[in-house]
C-alpha cells in the first residue's frame, strides 16, 4: 500500500504536466495557422497592390504620352501662325527659342496696305498653355486687325486698345509687353511704341562698322494692368542697309560667367559684332552661359534689312 500511494499521486503530476504540454502546442498550432493565414492574407494584397500599382502606372504613363502629344500639337499650331520669312523688302529673318513646350512669346508683321507694314512682339508673362493662349488670341486680333477702333497705322493707339480690351482681371491675371511698329515705304518712315517692352535694336552701316539705336518707348506701362493708359511713341528715319532687331527680354536677361545678368547694351553690342545671322549668333552666345541648357526664358528675335 505504500509504494501505491507513493506512485499515485506522481502519474497525476506527470498527466498533469502532459494535459498543459498538451494544451500548449494546441495553442502553438492555432496561433501557427492564425500567422499563417495572416502571412498569406498580406502575400495576397501585397500582390493585389503591386497589381493596382502596375495598372496605375500604366494609366500615368498613358496620361503623360496623351498630354506630351497635345503639347506638341499646341506647339506646332504656336508655330503655324508665326508669318513665313521674307525675301522681298523689307527682308525679314526671325528666331523663336521657346524654354518649355509652350512659351508666351510671339510676333507678326502684315501689310496693312501698299505703303504700311505693320512690325509687332509681343512676350505674354509665365509660361504654359494659358500663357500661349493668350499670347495667339493677342496675335490673331493683330493679324486680322480686329481691335475696335484702332488705327493700326499709329503705334501709340494700337497699345492703348489692346490695354483696354486685354485687362488682366480678365486674363487670369496675367499681363504682356509688346513692341509695335509701322514703317511707311513712301517716306522711309518707322513709327513705333512699347509698352513694357526692351527697345528694338536699330544698326546702321558706317565708316567705324556698324552704329546701334535702341527704338523704344521706355516709360511705357505693360498692357493690362491699368485701364485708360496713354502711350507715347516715336519715329525713326529708315536708310537703305539699316537692320531692325525686334526682341524680347529672354534674348538677354541671363547670368553671365560671373553671374551677373547681361544687359541691353550688352546685347546690342553682340548683334553689332556678330558674324552670320544675328539672332542664331546671339542665341549660340547665351547658350553658351548656360552650358548649352535650355535657356531660362523664351528667345524671340525678329531681323528686318531695309
Amino acid at each position: 500500500m505504500t509504494s501505491d500511494s507513493n506512485t499515485v499521486p506522481g502519474a497525476a503530476v506527470h498527466d498533469a504536466e502532459l494535459s498543459n504540454l498538451r494544451r500548449e502546442l494546441e495553442d502553438l498550432r492555432a496561433e501557427h495557422a492564425d500567422l499563417k493565414l495572416l502571412y498569406e492574407a498580406t502575400i495576397e494584397h501585397g500582390e493585389a497592390v503591386e497589381d493596382q500599382l502596375a495598372e496605375y502606372n500604366i494609366l500615368l504613363t498613358k496620361t503623360q504620352e496623351r498630354l506630351e502629344a497635345e503639347l506638341r500639337d499646341a506647339g506646332n499650331y504656336v508655330y503655324s501662325i508665326l508669318p513665313e520669312k521674307r525675301p522681298s523688302s523689307p527682308h525679314a529673318d526671325w528666331l523663336l527659342v521657346p524654354s518649355t513646350e509652350l512659351g508666351g512669346d510671339s510676333f507678326g508683321y502684315h501689310d496693312l496696305d501698299e505703303d504700311h507694314f505693320a512690325i509687332y512682339l509681343i512676350d505674354v508673362c509665365g509660361h504654359g498653355v494659358g500663357a500661349a493662349l493668350l499670347s495667339v488670341a493677342i496675335i490673331n486680333v493683330l493679324r486680322a486687325n480686329a481691335l475696335a477702333d484702332a488705327d493700326f497705322r499709329t503705334p501709340p493707339d494700337v497699345l492703348a486698345k489692346l490695354n483696354n480690351a486685354f485687362p488682366m482681371e480678365r486674363q487670369n491675371n496675367m499681363f504682356f509687353t509688346i513692341w509695335y511698329g509701322v514703317y511707311q515705304r513712301s517716306s522711309g518712315r518707322l513709327s513705333y511704341a512699347s509698352g513694357g517692352h526692351p527697345a528694338a535694336i536699330l544698326l546702321r552701316p558706317s565708316a567705324d562698322g556698324c552704329e546701334v539705336t535702341g527704338l523704344g518707348t521706355p516709360d511705357g506701362m505693360v498692357i493690362g494692368a491699368i485701364p485708360d493708359m496713354p502711350f507715347d511713341g516715336g519715329t525713326f528715319q529708315i536708310q537703305s542697309g539699316d537692320r531692325l532687331l525686334v526682341i524680347s527680354d529672354g534674348t538677354y536677361e541671363i547670368e553671365d560667367d560671373k553671374g551677373v545678368t547681361l544687359s541691353w547694351d550688352q546685347l546690342a553690342e553682340k548683334t553689332r559684332t556678330a558674324n552670320g545671322p544675328i539672332a542664331q549668333s546671339v542665341y549660340d552666345w547665351l547658350a553658351g552661359f548656360n552650358n548649352d541648357a535650355p535657356l531660362p526664358d523664351d528667345f524671340s528675335m525678329m531681323e528686318f534689312t531695309f
